[in-house]
């Protein structure tokens, strides 16, 4: 609030009268102090003179920086910080102009009355501005929410001072309460600290507040979980402040608040990723990417998209799946783009007729089966997807000379116990052979759990809320790693454009997140009384995911959130020579690192 305004007619001129006179108070409180007002007829000279000289060049100079029209708000820091350096130049051309024509001009008349000056222009700027906010300062509506503020830090500032200039604001502020002890007696803008956040439920209630507005960009999930099961019980309206990486510029905006969600209890920092790198892989070359229909391979095919390749080859075995995506990136649904494609991966000889057809040179390979349990039922249809689907890729990738292939992987292929884990572990090694044999930078990209995935915990949470539950989670210590589906996507492109041949890229999926703190803020949010079902871990199923085995040993790569390990490769001979869809040809990947 400190850029530019519009200032009425009469705001010039009454800045400039109370700038003209401050420099006479000042020169009248000198006279005063120092001298009593027993002064000799030509000191009151030198005083007359020199203070109608500092009126005349305060307006002048002050007129010519816009000073007093609207270059700043009035009372601000940047008007505070001009209008010393006015009346410091004014002190030094009447100081200079003064000792030029009499040398035994008062030292202390030239020194003390321009600071005395400023501290009343100051003064008066600061009397306005606080009079000015205190008539503007909404009394509230019956539509806004009484709230207590939690966090006194810049965003909870920057909340008051919003809340306080808006015409119809939403929240009405009653107190904060910080849990830092140096702001026990802080005011922000006239509220005070009343409380640590302890106290939080206790202070809401003594001030009649229906809503807490969690005002700290980057607090932990735990604590987010924490406020959140405190107001529920309470039954106060929950509003948090968005992190950081939803801010334009660090700022808070009225409109940001928003209610507590799921994505809250990632508790990340922002992701930064190099776009002219990501844009380099892609820009003017063939992608090709496979199980594009689903919930990753859709949007990593939009996030390609958008960097403007040659071509995008977008190939599933699901019709209905590319439909939805033509409809998505094209706004039609016809089916008959060329770069639409129905297929397989299976079927080798089909696959082996889109790379020829095609010719792309950057392949990300995101089809997968992921199911664990049913997956579990049926290895068998594990092995012909994750295993020998991927097989067929990457020999179609190595015939046609495709540069860089991204191969889509999970935390399950870390330290693997299930048929998933291992399918996925598979995959990891294969591609790492045919790095080596290709000689060309192909990897393959490890993370967890992705938030709002086809068939992820999110929607089987929520269709068992719509049906009245009960909501069943396997363990009450049951905890999982998880993203959202664009940061995903991003690191996934981030990570294709660091990796040397063969190496497994992790990204860093911060804090694991309990299911059942998952569960709970998803019954929250439907304000339905749903109870919580443990129905055990499943075969194959961890209490708790690793996105490193015991020996695996992690590097750091040129970014932050991105490790890399290198792993060996599995020769496909080995791998067609297992016996698919059985148990104990998915243990034998396992036995063989072990040993």
């Amino acid at each position: 609030m400190t850029g530019n305004v519009t200032m009425k007619p009469f705001k010039p001129a009454l800045l400039a009268g109370w700038d003209a006179l401050s420099w006479v108070l000042a020169a009248g409180a000198f006279v005063l102090v120092r001298h009593d007002f027993d002064l000799s007829a030509n000191v009151w000279r030198e005083v007359v003179v020199y203070t109608l000289t500092a009126i005349v060049l305060q307006i002048g100079i002050g007129f010519r920086t816009h000073l007093y029209l609207g270059r700043s708000r009035i009372g601000s820091f940047d008007e505070t910080t001009m209008l010393a350096f006015v009346v410091g130049a004014v002190a030094a051309i009447g100081a200079g102009v003064a000792l030029a024509f009499e040398r035994s001009y008062s030292r202390g008349l030239l020194v003390l009355v321009p600071v005395l000056a400023l501290l009343l222009m100051a003064f008066g700027r600061w009397a306005y501005r606080g009079t000015a906010d205190l008539r503007r300062r909404p009394t509230g509506t019956e539509e806004a929410i009484s709230a207590v503020v939690y966090g006194a830090g810049d965003a909870g500032h920057q909340i008051a001072q919003l809340v306080d200039l808006s015409d119809d604001p939403p929240y009405r502020i009653l107190a904060f309460v910080d849990d830092d002890p140096a702001k026990r007696f802080l005011r922000v803008r006239g509220r005070r600290v009343v409380g640590r956040g302890d106290a939080l439920i206790e202070v809401a209630r003594q001030h009649g507040a229906k809503a807490v507005i969690l005002a700290i960009t980057k607090a932990e999930p735990a604590l987010l979980q924490e406020v959140a099961d405190q107001c529920q019980v309470a039954g106060l309206e929950f509003v948090v402040v968005p992190p950081v990486r939803e801010l334009i510029g660090g700022r808070v905006e009225l409109e940001q608040l928003r209610a507590f969600n799921i994505a809250d209890l990632l508790g990340r920092d922002t992701v930064q990723t190099d776009l002219s790198a990501i844009a380099g892989l892609v820009s003017g070359q063939v992608v090709l990417v496979t199980g594009a229909g689903g919930s990753i391979g859709s949007e990593l095919s939009r996030q390609v998209h958008r960097l403007q390749p040659a071509r995008l080859i977008l190939l599933d075995r699901d019709e209905s799946a590319l439909h939805a995506l033509e409809l998505s990136l094209f706004g039609t649904g016809l089916l008959n783009r060329d770069e639409m494609v129905l297929c397989d991966l299976r079927d080798e000889s089909a696959l082996a007729a889109v790379f020829e057809l095609h010719q792309p040179d950057v392949v990300f390979h995101a089809a997968a089966l992921k199911h664990l349990p049913m997956l579990e039922r049926f290895p068998a249809e594990g092995w012909k997807t994750n295993v020998l689907g991927t097989l067929h890729v990457l020999r179609c990738a190595a015939r046609f000379g495709v540069r860089h292939v991204v191969n889509v992987s999970t935390d399950k292929a870390a330290d693997p116990t299930s048929v998933l884990g291992r399918t996925k572990r598979l995959a990891e090694r294969l591609t790492a052979h045919y790095a080596v044999v290709t000689g060309e930078p192909w990897v393959s990209v490890r993370f967890g759990n992705v938030l709002g995935s086809r068939g992820s915990v999110l929607e089987t949470f929520r269709a068992q809320i719509d049906q009245g539950g009960p909501v069943t989670v396997t363990h009450p210590d049951v905890t999982r790693y998880f993203m959202t589906i664009p940061e995903a996507c991003e690191l996934v492109l981030q990570a294709a454009t660091l990796g040397d041949r063969g190496e497994v890229l992790v990204l860093d999926m911060g804090r694991p997140v309990r299911i059942v703190d998952v569960a709970k803020r998803l019954i929250a949010e439907s304000r339905s009384d749903i109870s919580i079902e443990y129905t055990g871990l499943r075969h194959g199923e961890k209490l708790h995911e690793v996105l490193l085995s015991d020996l695996e040993v992690a590097e750091p790569s040129s970014h932050e959130r991105i490790t890399r390990v290198v792993i060996e490769g599995m020769d496909p001979q080995i791998v067609e020579g297992m016996c698919p869809g059985t148990q104990t040809s998915l243990t034998a990947d396992r036995e063989h690192q072990t040993h």
